[in-house]
């Protein structure tokens, strides 16, 4: 199967799981604890408020009809508009999901280069510095993010008083203007995605060093940093953007609770007061968003593999 007709396929799969996921976003909102009525009109409103609330947000109607309808405006760039403050969907996305996506991409250029070189260090040589780096991933990875987070601020915020506590962000303005604020966010997402991709990129390393290619490089008196990046970096490099991509992932889901920690302008933050509003269309048009941007970057991160996996397979 060739490159593009690998990507239509991948492309294709993702679209239908994005619809899907909106599907059962849409089901979830509606399980929700509490009610959007009471959320918009007050706790004491009145039978008839409540009725009169319930029929202007188009509560009264079957949830499929509602879903239809939300389908048919997503598929025209139209996520509706939230129940608190009548604003459109696509304009809270368009306002905090930058945010998000620059802490996302500085949280990668901080883990990347470090995950690749101590995957890299401890897939080689082994021994106690690879038990040593194992251990305290595996260990790191499992912690919580808010612990992290928790621990971070008392030592870099409380105590030694060099940070910020919280990622406070001018009226009107955007995170680059008061960079100190990025910096807990940044080390706490680093910290939980440097913990995942360091294991996932080892046991990428390892296997390729352990290959029959490697090996008769091996027997054909090739060493050391030579070895390394002739015949073990190309080898491990689709499982090794495979590894990314999985950490990607997870710092997707990883952002939504740091960003709350930091009250950092995100989409994340927005999630959670929507959730806590219970702002159904909200809720259903970030979430769905954030399953788009994780599908976007799997499928991304398929396709390099397949052409760094596709190149290596042309040069041996």
């Amino acid at each position: 199967m060739s490159l593009a007709a690998f990507a239509c396929r991948r492309l294709a799969g993702a679209a239908v799981l994005l619809v899907l996921l909106s599907a059962v976003i849409f089901a979830a909102t509606a399980v929700l604890p509490g009610d959007a009525v009471s959320a918009v009109a007050g706790v004491d409103a009145t039978a008839a408020q409540r009725a009169e609330v319930r029929a202007g947000l188009g509560l009264d109607r079957p949830a499929a009809e509602r879903y239809a309808d939300w389908a048919a405006g997503a598929l025209r760039g139209d996520l509706g508009r939230g129940f608190v403050g009548d604003r459109p969907v696509t304009e809270v996305l368009a306002s905090r999901l930058p945010n998000s996506l620059l802490l996302a991409g500085l949280t990668l250029a901080v883990t990347a280069p470090l995950a690749t070189l101590l995957g890299l260090w401890t897939g080689l040589r082994g021994g106690a510095g690879d038990r040593i780096v194992s251990t305290a991933a595996q260990t790191l990875a499992a912690v919580p993010e808010f612990v992290v987070a928790a621990l971070l601020v008392a030592v870099l915020a409380v105590w030694l008083e060099i940070l910020p506590r919280v990622s406070v962000v001018p009226l009107g303005g955007t995170p680059l203007d008061v960079p100190h604020a990025l910096i807990l966010p940044v080390l706490t997402l680093s910290a939980v995605g440097l913990a995942v991709a360091t294991r996932l990129l080892r046991a990428s390393v390892a296997d390729a060093a352990a290959t029959p290619y490697c090996e008769a490089a091996r027997l054909g008196g090739v060493r050391g940093v030579r070895l390394a990046v002739r015949h073990i970096l190309p080898n491990a490099a689709a499982p090794a953007v495979q590894a990314l991509t999985l950490t990607t992932g997870a710092l997707v889901g990883s952002a939504v609770v740091v960003e709350n920690v930091f009250d950092y302008p995100g989409i994340g933050r927005e999630l959670q007061l929507a959730v806590a509003a219970r702002d159904i269309p909200m809720v259903q048009g970030i979430a769905t968003a954030l399953a788009g941007v994780m599908l976007l970057v799997l499928l991304t991160g398929d396709v390099c593999a397949r052409l760094l996996g596709a190149g290596e397979g042309h040069r041996r």
